[in-house]
């Protein structure tokens, strides 16, 4: 692991006032327990609640941004 990048952990461990090992394992817990964006964007498309598609909010907000 790169020194500045063990450096930082170690500071925000020490300003979580944790040890290191449990501030990391923390965090990976909460990486892991976070959905990604394709995940997101699954489950919405899966609800299929809405009036229209997925596909067509993309659309419309890409022609809106133009």
């Amino acid at each position: 692991m790169p020194d500045d990048v063990f450096r930082r952990l170690r500071e925000l461990a020490e300003a979580a006032d944790r040890p290191l090992e449990e501030y990391l394992l923390a965090e990976l817990a909460r990486i892991t327990a976070t959905p990604t964006m394709d995940e997101v964007l699954d489950r919405i498309e899966s609800r299929g609640s809405g009036r229209f598609g997925l596909q067509q909010a993309v659309d419309d907000l890409e022609a809106e941004r133009r």
